[in-house]
């Protein structure tokens, strides 16, 4: 039977998790389309229930098909979507040896393509500090491409909480990124601000990256560029 109803459950329920306070009192988030989906299922996630397109549940448990219209609005996406999976969230401890913490990194799209690179670059945890957007808002899960089901997520409070040697990452006079990098935390500001003075005080090393031009670089491209650094040392 295909819902078409506004008032079904299911459907109430992923509208409601487009909102943070919905997401943190269910512990639960949407992610929409076929590949998000098919991601989940590679990194052993599956969802507690999918709404989808009539046709493409035929047979398949957890699948109630909508409308398409139903479905349009239920989507965040602009041009809809054929499939919105709900999953639980995931959270655990925080780990290294290569880990990416996040203080104030308040854009949802930063945050997840930063968890997008982490899990390119093999990093053991992303960390969210005071601040942050949640990893498991519409667009950060859209733009973390199916990573946030096979990267370990955790939170911190202190740096005291943080694994290994806590690099923090600030623009200009500080040495360059280099040198061992082996068992570190990665610590990356916000988009505007960066690091408070205290955050970083408390940091064992204090590094920048290099630029040509300009004074600083969006919170994903340093986090990326930072995590390849790490990588690249590690290997040699």
């Amino acid at each position: 039977m295909t819902i078409t109803s506004t008032t079904n459950k299911h459907v109430k329920e992923i509208r409601k998790l487009g909102s943070a306070s919905a997401r943190a009192k269910s512990g639960r988030f949407v992610a929409e389309g076929e590949d998000l989906y098919a991601a989940a299922h590679a990194a052993g996630r599956e969802p507690l229930y999918v709404l989808c397109a009539p046709g493409l549940g035929r047979g398949r448990a957890g699948f109630l098909e909508a409308s398409p219209q139903l479905l349009r609005q239920a989507s965040r996406l602009g041009s809809g979507s054929r499939l919105l999976g709900v999953f639980a969230q995931e959270w655990s401890d925080v780990i290294g040896p290569l880990a990416v913490a996040l203080w104030g990194v308040g854009d949802p799209g930063n945050v997840g393509t930063i968890v997008r690179a982490a899990h390119s670059f093999g990093a053991s945890s992303v960390v969210l500090g005071p601040g942050c957007a949640d990893p498991h808002s519409p667009k950060a899960v859209r733009a973390s491409m199916g990573a946030i089901f096979a990267t370990r997520l955790a939170r911190f409070a202190n740096i005291g909480d943080l694994p290994g040697e806590v690099v923090g990452l600030a623009p200009g006079t500080y040495p360059p990124l280099g040198g061992p990098l082996r068992d570190v935390t990665l610590l990356i500001g916000g988009e505007r601000d960066g690091l408070p003075e205290d955050v970083l005080a408390a940091c064992d090393r204090v590094c920048s990256i290099p630029q040509a031009r300009g004074d600083s670089l969006n919170a994903a491209m340093a986090a990326t560029i930072a995590l390849y650094e790490a990588t690249r040392m590690a290997a040699q």
